[in-house]
């Protein structure tokens, strides 16, 4: 275990300088601050917890919203809330914006200025630079729908993609679609990767046609309606498969536009089951992530990795609700679906 005498050593100057840095005592200056904090992370220096000292984490987000009820991350910092804070642990929340990023550099550099037991992060892409600094570092850090490989300090948790695949191409297959197409983000998220492959071996795994023309992939909603959308519509398409709720819902109101029916025409699946879900028109189908549970796996993965206990991964089984937006395929199709002329 790396100490302060060690880290004073190294750098010539007192304990009690150092002791100080590593506190944010307002008498050393802010250059000797940065040099101390910068080689007390190169040598590897995590502060001990006093006694009876609960440990603080930090809840990062990149642009998932989470202040309101209804999004996204709102019930993952609920959920880990709700296992850390009765524990006596303190959470922070924590916007990754460019001016925090430029006050910020290094992520170990943070965690230990600010005292910090662990970090739970809900949204990095594969860009992102402190998630290139999560491979070598050793603060205890655990990702939402992102995996690090090779680094016992930090953990992924989320849900089982390739089970929610596989409900929802089953159910597809069940009502009778032949022809399932693909929708999603860019695959620069790695979350975007996992559910891009998990479906293409859903298909697969129920005897479908699983040719990767069957996918449009765009970080921009409009090329995903208005090339992608057509380009399936016109191979036969008759059900869409979408990986995320936003998304669906889009795909829902242009399909209004076109006057092509949900589900009479086409049938649609989304992910997340986000509270809209029910209230869309007509309400959707998805796959329900419980986002409080994952709240809570996160807070058990990350006091498991402030434990020095290597866990890796850990994913929750989805849930498929069944709505409104899914149904039989048309009982006679073309290769298009012509927009009703009223």
């Amino acid at each position: 275990m790396v100490t302060i005498d060690d880290i004073a050593k190294k750098m010539k100057v007192s304990k009690g300088t150092v002791s100080k840095a590593l506190n944010g005592a307002f008498d050393v200056s802010e250059t000797m601050r940065k040099s101390i904090l910068e080689t007390a992370v190169e040598m590897g220096y995590t502060k001990p917890l006093r006694k009876k000292e609960a440990p603080r984490f930090c809840v990062f987000a990149v642009t998932m919203a989470y202040r309101n009820p209804e999004d996204f991350g709102s019930d993952i910092i609920t959920g880990f809330r709700k296992m850390a804070e009765p524990a006596g642990c303190t959470v922070a929340i924590q916007q990754l914006d460019a001016a925090f990023r430029e006050a910020n550099p290094s992520f170990d550099g943070y965690m230990l200025e600010h005292n910090y037991a662990g970090a739970l992060f809900l949204d990095l892409d594969l860009q992102d630079p402190w998630l290139k600094q999560l491979h070598t570092s050793r603060t205890p850090a655990v990702l939402l729908d992102n995996y690090v490989m090779q680094n016992a300090a930090t953990a992924y948790i989320g849900t089982d993609n390739d089970e929610a695949m596989y409900l929802a191409i089953q159910h597809l297959k069940k009502l009778g679609h032949q022809k399932i197409g693909y929708l999603s983000g860019t695959l620069n998220a790695y979350i975007n990767q996992v559910r891009y492959e998990a479906f293409f071996r859903a298909l697969q795994l129920h005897g479908l046609p699983c040719d990767r023309e069957l996918a449009g992939t765009s970080n921009h909603l409009l090329e995903n309606l208005q090339v992608h959308f057509p380009r399936l519509m016109q191979q036969g398409v008759t059900a869409f498969m979408c990986s995320h709720d936003l998304l669906a819902h889009g795909l829902m109101l242009h399909c209004q536009d076109l006057h092509i029916r949900v589900p009479e025409d086409i049938s649609i699946v989304g992910f997340d089951d986000l509270p809209i879900c029910a209230y869309t028109n007509p309400p959707l189908t998805t796959i329900r992530q419980d986002r409080t549970q994952m709240g809570k796996s996160a807070y058990y993965a990350l006091s498991s990795l402030a434990e020095n206990i290597p866990i890796s991964t850990l994913l929750l089984h989805p849930q498929l609700v069944v709505r409104n937006s899914t149904g039989a395929p048309p009982v006679h199709t073309d290769n298009s679906c012509t927009p009703d002329p009223q």
